[in-house]
């Protein structure tokens, strides 16, 4: 490897800007150093000067991009500056990590994923990081091993989310069309979005259920049940919210030849039969049948269970994806998570929005990006708090 060092700029001096800043300062990410920060905030500055006195600070990224003090950067910005900064930035030879999501409307993403496309020169990454979790990245292996076959069906209720009305009180852009774009499909639950694609494949289409403000005061979605169409009869069922202060997080995966599920992104139950389930269907007697769920007869000639129970991997996770950020620039090693790929979860996420407003399927091939446009900008303007988007 070599001993090169990526200067990272931060591109917002928020919660999060502010933590990369302090894992670069101390030295916990390896092949890089933190190279400047940049925020329009008076605040911030002296935040900075008072916590990395040696670190230059920008009052605007255009400067910093400028300044010749970063080879890179990462935008922890709001969701709408996402694909405008990236751009921004590729366009001045800077290698960038966008924070997820990747935008807000896919319009805005394909414009950003086609000049970087078009600049391969420099590095495009996401801030994937629960792609690092052994959970995920153990079942991502097994499942394209093919070893439990192909999918049937899948279903992730991720209820985990809880937030008060004090959560949304703090920021007047929380939860906003204009502001932020969305509500637990932008903010909280893009990673599972991710992860559900990533494992099982891309949903070609989805019919979907959101409540609007239905048990906080906001104008966006705080609850969520949706229906996707893998194609080749395999299906999905995705439900998300903000307002279970009990919380429950479990993704089944079923397939051909087994079964997979993930409690709490911890416990992991893995089901392999002997057999395909179609095969075992057609060879097995009802009396054989009877015996199994009696009890009577061994399990072992049907199926296996594998249980997992990993220990919690947060805290380095964002380590991890920055070492690898890093890593890809300074000796090629293959990205976590390629930039291009956040389209996938954004066009989910706002085709369940579309499904809803319009209450009809969503074909997430051939999508209506520009109808999904319209329908935000009309939210966007009955708010009247910011200007519509194009």
């Amino acid at each position: 490897m070599s001993e090169k060092t990526v200067r990272l700029g931060i591109i917002g001096l928020g919660a999060q800007g502010g933590a990369y800043a302090g894992l670069l300062s101390e030295g916990r990410v390896p092949g890089m150093s933190l190279g400047a920060i940049a925020d329009t905030d008076p605040a911030k500055r002296e935040l900075a000067a008072e916590k990395h006195p040696d670190t230059p600070f920008h009052d605007d990224y255009l400067a910093m991009l400028d300044s010749g003090d970063v080879d890179a950067v990462v935008t922890t910005v709001p969701h709408f500056l996402h694909p405008e900064m990236t751009i921004t930035a590729l366009g001045k030879g800077i290698h960038t990590l966008t924070e997820k999501p990747a935008g807000v409307y896919t319009k805005q993403v394909e414009e950003m994923n086609a000049f970087a496309a078009a600049h391969p020169e420099t590095t495009f990454a996401i801030m994937f990081n629960q792609r690092t979790n052994p959970v995920y990245t153990d079942l991502k292996a097994l499942i394209d091993s093919g070893e439990l076959g192909a999918l049937r069906h899948t279903s992730w209720i991720i209820t985990t989310w809880w937030r008060p009305q004090g959560y949304y009180d703090q920021s007047a852009w929380r939860a906003t069309w204009g502001g932020e774009g969305g509500g637990v499909l932008v903010n909280q639950a893009p990673h599972q979005l991710d992860l559900w694609q990533w494992l099982c494949g891309t949903p070609q289409k989805v019919f979907a259920k959101l409540a609007f403000g239905f048990r906080r005061d906001i104008a966006t979605e705080d609850e969520v049940n949706a229906l996707v169409d893998f194609g080749n009869g395999a299906t999905g069922h995705f439900m998300t919210s903000t307002n279970d202060i009990v919380g429950t997080d479990r993704l089944e995966i079923l397939l051909d030849r087994g079964k997979i599920v993930v409690e709490g992104s911890k416990t992991v139950t893995i089901t392999r039969l002997a057999e395909d389930e179609r095969v075992l269907s057609e060879r097995m007697s009802m009396q054989e049948v009877a015996k199994l769920f009696r009890g009577e007869q061994d399990t072992s000639e049907v199926l296996t269970v594998e249980e997992k129970v990993y220990d919690s991997a947060w805290g380095s996770q964002h380590v991890e994806v920055l070492t690898n950020f890093a890593a890809h620039i300074n000796d090629g090693v293959p990205l976590i998570a390629d930039g291009a790929e956040g389209i996938n979860g954004v066009r989910l996420a706002s085709g369940m929005q579309l499904s809803a407003w319009t209450g009809r399927e969503i074909d997430l091939v051939d999508y209506p990006s520009e109808e999904y446009l319209a329908e935000l900008n009309r939210r966007i303007e009955d708010e009247g708090e910011y200007p519509t988007r194009s």
